[in-house]
């Protein structure tokens, strides 16, 4: 099965005219009916270097309604219904002990071994047809040409997250990609073949451990292509943090674009990212290794007070907490080691144990290791950054609240950040340079940082994924570039070149209503917020 896509050059190469062709991409098109409408024009934020003269539209007057938005704290449990209660030995892996037993990375000569024995994708082949000077270009009909280019496309989503995140194959369906869930088996997204948004569900057993999920998961992809569906996967991309880790060695081991599991492993690992940038010299707090209790003394005379405790394996935010001094620090590792040690998996998620929650115990695989580090003052910001041929070529900078200490839950947010233009260039080069250091080449990343009183601006994590909550609609509003969209790009090896406007086309504000305390919503309350969610 053969698809045409035919573009034209006008205006990019004088006027010469392209014809590609996708090679036995498969059967399956996209139920146009129901996908809305996101998009009209091309727009992206500000990007390093000199714009064509003539920038997109503005869309005028946009306002936004942000509704049961996840948040980037990540503090409410990660829920898998599918699994019941049985142990998600994958969950629990990623969740405290990254990578797992996922396989190690393979080496520079291993890897180059494996692209040899592979045979190109369709979407390498329509690449080497476009002149070099046409994909460089930052230009909206640039990106046109990039989206006819991503037409007829296969591309495997590993892990579909909560339903919330329908909207990312909503617009891969409307870039008419053939996109392919690989999830497990009664994953709410299954769904989605029925109603034309995706092509198809490959269900893998996430309970197994990592590396049983990624063999399965390398069986399962390497038969796309053979019913005339889809074409074979032409890229391999997640949105979900939990399956980073695993998407990168799918790749790698399937020749295809993404990132260095490498580097992956290092932005997990919080501990070794500071070393990495310690290593490089750029701006880094002091911070030491808690191995066990013997090691507390040591940690406060080099860190002093006050200072953060935190896991070294990125269990979401469980055991993140603001100590002032020896005595908070003792109590409070002894109220971390207690707190790791006593978690479960329940309905596949990582959660605290109550006799209301029934689980397995998670605390033979916890790794207990915390880092006592350097107490951060000043704003936090995000940096939404996309990366493509070794660069950056996207990089936005946006505000978030002071958070509620001592456990740093997020309030609210703006975006474009209102801090002066010399503060955003210090914070958006330090997250640039963070995420080089430890080695990304290419896709989308969402770091944050802080601008502190006494050091300036300092990384407090990086994460290799799309943001969560409101990030993807505020770059989308805000800047005019779709975060989805240029992962999607990243995936299948086409260089990302968002344009830049002028300035920013709108503003948005947003808050969090978190919750003082555990519990559980009456019928009463929930009543209320129904109430609140229709007024004007």
């Amino acid at each position: 099965m053969t698809s045409t896509c035919c573009s034209c050059f006008q205006g990019l190469t004088g006027n010469k005219k392209t014809e590609f062709h996708r090679r036995r991409s498969g059967s399956w098109q996209p139920n146009a009916s129901l996908i809305p409408d996101q998009m009209t024009n091309a727009w992206a934020s500000p990007v390093p270097r000199t714009q064509p003269g003539n920038s997109p539209q503005s869309p005028g007057d946009l306002d936004l309604v942000l509704s049961g938005m996840d948040t980037d704290a990540q503090l409410a449990p990660i829920k898998m219904k599918s699994i019941n209660n049985r142990r998600s030995k994958f969950e629990v892996e990623q969740l405290t002990m990254s990578p797992g037993s996922l396989p190690k990375p393979l080496t520079a000569h291993e890897r180059e071994q494996a692209i040899r024995r592979l045979e190109p994708t369709a979407t390498f082949e329509m690449l080497n047809e476009v002149p070099d000077e046409v994909l460089e270009e930052a230009s909206p009909q640039a990106q046109e040409l990039r989206r006819k280019l991503t037409k007829g496309a296969t591309v495997v989503f590993v892990s579909a997250g909560y339903p919330g995140k329908r909207f990312i194959y909503e617009r891969a369906a409307a870039l008419g990609v053939k996109s392919v869930i690989l999830d497990h088996p009664d994953s709410w997204s299954k769904g989605l073949v029925e109603e034309g948004i995706i092509a198809k569900f490959l269900p893998v057993d996430m309970s197994q451990s990592s590396d049983e999920v990624f063999k399965e998961a390398v069986r399962a992809i390497s038969e796309l292509g053979k019913d005339g569906i889809t074409g074979k996967a032409d890229g391999v991309v997640t949105f979900v943090e939990l399956s980073v880790p695993l998407t990168s060695r799918l790749a790698e081991v399937l020749g295809l674009p993404g990132m260095s599991p490498a580097a992956v492993d290092a932005a997990r690992d919080k501990h070794r990212t500071r070393a990495a940038l310690k290593k490089a010299g750029l701006p880094t707090p002091a911070n030491f290794l808690i191995k066990q209790c013997s090691d507390l003394k040591a940690a406060a005379e080099a860190v002093g007070f006050p200072a953060v405790l935190k896991p070294v394996s990125g269990a979401a935010s469980l055991g993140v907490k603001k100590v002032l001094s020896f005595e908070e620090l003792e109590s409070s590792y002894r109220e971390v080691a207690e707190e790791l040690g006593g978690l479960v998996v329940s309905s596949g998620a990582l959660t605290k144990a109550t006799n209301g929650i029934k689980g397995v115990n998670a605390s033979s695989v916890v790794d207990l290791t915390v880092l006592l580090e350097q107490y951060l003052d000043g704003p936090e910001v995000d940096v939404d950054i996309v990366m493509s041929d070794g660069d950056w070529r996207y990089a936005a900078v946006s505000d978030n609240g002071p958070t509620s200490e001592p456990y740093f839950q997020e309030f609210w947010g703006l975006c474009p950040s209102l801090l002066s233009k010399q503060q955003q260039t210090e914070l958006k080069e330090l997250a640039i340079n963070s995420v080089k250091v430890l080695g990304f080449a290419t896709g989308v990343f969402h770091v944050e940082l802080k601008y502190t009183s006494n050091t300036g601006p300092q990384l407090i994590e990086v994460n290799a994924r799309l943001g969560g909550g409101p990030v993807r609609e505020c770059n989308r509003l805000v800047w005019g570039v779709d975060l989805v969209e240029e992962g999607i790009f990243c995936a299948l090896g086409i260089p990302a070149r968002p344009c830049s406007p002028p300035a920013p086309y709108t503003c948005i504000g947003y808050t969090f209503v978190n919750a003082q305390k555990s519990g559980k919503l009456t019928s009463e309350a929930t009543a209320k917020f129904e109430a609140w969610r229709k007024l004007p």
